[in-house]
């Protein structure tokens, strides 16, 4: 056992040198009376142009005559090696002699002659030159940043919320205030008001919303963008690196998907707050320049003429970085370090809100007419909301943001700039659907007025799907658009059949009707290769295991959507053949394929429309898809064996009863095809 001896020993030894060493530190300290009086100073160094700093010595120290006594000594200490400045005294004048560029300490040693006690005062001296290419690259990084963090955040949050994004799509109906709701919602699911926007003209494209249902969605993602801009205004980006180093052990580590997610939400928002410092970082030496200020000062929102060239200054940039929550994540930078003023800032988010919709304008290109007055309106909307706003910038809406915010009583200024970039942005998307919301429907007829439908009307349009133009939508966005054409498909199918029936019961086909039949079935080949190249393509991205089934699911829908269209064109391709030849079943078995056709025809419909109904019963489904599809067996097989009878009675024509066998083995295949759609939707393997 060890005594506890010698641990006293080396106890008491540490405890002595702690109180020497402290004592020495005290009476150190105690010697040396540190102040600050001079302060800091930082100058703009040009080797071409030397340059002298004069400072006022008594001025600074007139408050300590009754300490130190009238005059104090005064004295230069710890300069004598400075690269940087050289320092003199001429009476109570300091001379400072900048040589280059670097940062130097000098301490100013002010004595009573009578006393002898001195107080030291240190100042510390900067000399730079500005370093453009280190400048660019941190503000460029730093927002290259903040938009991958904008990305990490919106592609997690619309994987966690896949289901709940899909079903916010479904519940828009044409009551307005639904609609913006449902724009609120989904742009805050999203993180971007230009990724709801192009949405909404893509989802009017492909006939899943009314063009009145997308005004109130647009609307709606006016408000859900400003969630972005309180994200950002939050004295948040110290934490920002902490953030992203925690988040990644989560999403590298972790097996569970829906955590890795989480952890991509958490990395965005670290990396959105990082970037941002790296920004602040960057602008920060432009404070520092004459030039740039005195341009910035052309820029100033204290005149009508300054507001107009900020609204501008804000579209042109917003349509250059392509997001108006990076532009507004730069204007808090710039506003947050004093470099443009508060209403500078407000001014430039109202040219952001106008620099926004010009990616849906884009968008709309090609598109149906719906589509391009939804893009128009959105353009519409925001740039009347920029009218009024500007029209009551000084007078209405500047003063209520700072109410709201608060002022320093003594300057007069905003306390926290960044709090009101973030409540101008909110204010402004706020009123400004308050005032539309009313007026959408004459919004509405004058879009019309003024785009008026296509001379080509647009049932040519089922003939094209605008899925080529749907790569950039969120997966949850883009499985419900690859939906729609999946539907497409199978009501399709649908149409087909009708027509085959048609047909077939005629004693004289009509040949557009005939035509028509055919041109449907190569409508269907190629929707099922659109949505193959759409949807395999998506599966090459990062999607959640939820949208990878879906898409998987939908993959093998079209396949089978396609075959049961090429049945159908067989069993109209052999009726074709047997008229041509001038021959025909017996009555008896044309009442049996007849009656066939229907069931079939039935059982193709049922199938599709609980698909279209986006009902959740699959063992219902199931449990009805079963048992018909043995019915139609049973129904199948009894034909045929009556046929078969029939046969061994009668002679037939051997184009006869090779017609007969075909058409009787496509019905069986539709009905196999159908079962197997079925099964996808019920997620059957």
């Amino acid at each position: 056992m060890i005594s506890p001896r010698p641990l006293v020993w080396i106890f008491l030894t540490v405890a002595a040198w702690s109180g020497l060493l402290f004592h020495v530190s005290e009476a150190k300290n105690a010697e040396h009376d540190f102040i600050r009086c001079v302060p800091d100073m930082k100058v703009l160094f040009d080797p071409a142009k030397p340059i002298m700093t004069t400072v006022n010595l008594k001025g600074a120290y007139d408050h300590l005559d009754d300490f130190l006594g009238n005059p104090p000594r005064l004295s230069i200490a710890d300069v004598g090696k400075s690269e940087v400045v050289q320092a003199e005294l001429v009476g109570e004048t300091l001379r400072l002699h900048w040589k280059t560029i670097g940062v130097s300490d000098i301490t100013i040693r002010i004595e009573n002659p009578k006393t002898e006690h001195a107080l030291f005062d240190r100042v510390r001296l900067e000399a730079w030159t500005p370093n453009y290419t280190t400048m660019t690259f941190a503000v460029l990084g730093g927002l290259g940043i903040m938009l991958l963090g904008i990305k990490f955040m919106s592609d997690g949050l619309q994987s966690v919320a896949g289901s709940r994004l899909r079903n916010l799509i479904a519940t828009v109906t044409d009551n307005r205030f639904t609609a913006v709701l449902v724009g609120v919602g989904v742009t805050m699911l999203t993180q971007s008001s230009t990724v709801t926007t192009v949405m909404v003209v893509s989802f009017i494209n492909s006939q899943i919303m009314t063009f009145a249902q997308g005004i109130g969605v647009i609307m709606g993602a006016n408000i859900g963008t400003t969630a972005t801009a309180w994200l950002m205004s939050l004295n948040l980006v110290k934490y920002g690196l902490p953030v992203v180093g925690i988040a990644s052990m989560f999403y590298m580590f972790s097996q569970v998907e829906r955590t890795r997610l989480l952890a991509m939400v958490a990395m965005g928002l670290g990396l959105v707050f990082f970037g941002l410092q790296m920004m602040q970082q960057g602008f920060m030496p432009l404070r520092d320049l004459p030039e740039f200020t005195l341009w910035l000062e052309s820029f100033s929102a204290d005149t009508y003429m300054g507001i107009f060239l900020c609204v501008g200054a804000g579209c042109i940039l917003t349509l250059i970085v392509h997001s108006s929550a990076a532009m507004v994540g730069i204007t808090l930078s710039l506003a947050s370090i004093g470099l443009i003023s508060f209403e500078s800032a407000a001014a430039l988010v109202l040219g952001e809100n106008i620099g926004t919709t010009i990616t849906a304008v884009m968008a709309s290109f090609g598109t149906s007419t719906n589509a391009k007055r939804a893009a128009y309106f959105h353009l519409l909307f925001n740039v009347t909301g920029v009218f009024w706003a500007i029209c009551l910038f000084r007078v209405f809406f500047i003063p209520t943001v700072m109410w709201i915010v608060g002022t320093n009583p003594e300057t007069g200024e905003i306390l926290n700039p960044k709090i009101g970039v973030a409540v101008t942005h909110t204010i402004f998307n706020t009123l400004n659907t308050l005032l539309f919301l009313p007026l959408a429907g004459l919004a509405a007829k004058f879009l019309i007025a003024v785009i008026p439908d296509s001379k080509e009307k647009d049932t040519e349009q089922y003939l094209h799907t605008t899925l080529g133009k749907g790569r950039l939508d969120p997966p949850p966005i883009a499985i419900e658009r690859s939906r729609v054409e999946i539907l497409r498909m199978g009501e399709s199918c649908t149409q087909l059949s009708g027509k085959v029936r048609e047909i077939l019961n005629a004693e004289t086909p009509d040949q557009a009707i005939v035509d028509d039949a055919f041109r449907q079935e190569e409508l269907l080949d190629r929707l099922q290769d659109e949505i193959i190249a759409f949807t395999t393509g998506m599966l090459a991205d990062n999607v959640s295991l939820d949208i990878a089934e879906t898409a998987r699911q939908q993959l093998r829908m079209a396949d089978e959507l396609e075959s049961i269209s090429d049945y159908l064109v067989t069993i109209l391709k052999s009726d074709r053949k047997l008229r041509k030849d001038g021959l025909e079943f017996p009555e008896p078995q044309r009442t049996d394929m007849k009656e066939l056709h229907d069931a079939v025809d039935t059982y193709v419909s049922m199938i599709v429309q609980f698909y279209a109904g986006r009902k959740t019963n699959f063992n219902d489904l199931m449990s009805e898809v079963n048992s018909q599809g043995k019915s139609l067996t049973l129904k199948a097989k009894t034909i045929r064996n009556l046929f078969m009878k029939r046969m061994s009675e009668e002679k037939f024509d051997p184009l006869v009863v090779i017609a007969f066998n075909t058409q009787l083995n496509a019905y069986r295949r539709v009905r196999e095809h159908a079962q197997n759609v079925a099964e996808a939707i019920a997620g059957v393997k």
